[in-house]
């Protein structure tokens, strides 16, 4: 099975769309078919966050780094 492109969305709106996953899942009413469908994008969404998590943590790390002298740089995430 080819690997669908993930599109990048922001944080908010990846949580805003689980949150509407989640609703349609719980309700039972949906055909095995689209809620496994469903339940891959929730999937793919939750590891878009979780990336965009780690990376906000990064930034904050850098930001209260112990050595007040270091030179501030843009934050640049690792290509993935």
């Amino acid at each position: 099975m080819p690997k669908k492109t993930e599109v990048p969305v922001s944080f908010e709106t990846a949580l805003v769309e689980l949150e509407q996953i989640v609703t349609r899942l719980e309700s039972g009413e949906l055909p095995l078919e689209d809620a496994l469908n469903e339940f891959e994008r929730g999937v793919q969404l939750a590891r878009q966050g979780q990336v965009k998590l780690q990376q906000a943590e990064q930034r904050v790390q850098i930001l209260l780094s112990e050595n007040e002298d270091a030179p501030l740089t843009p934050f640049t995430p690792d290509a993935e």
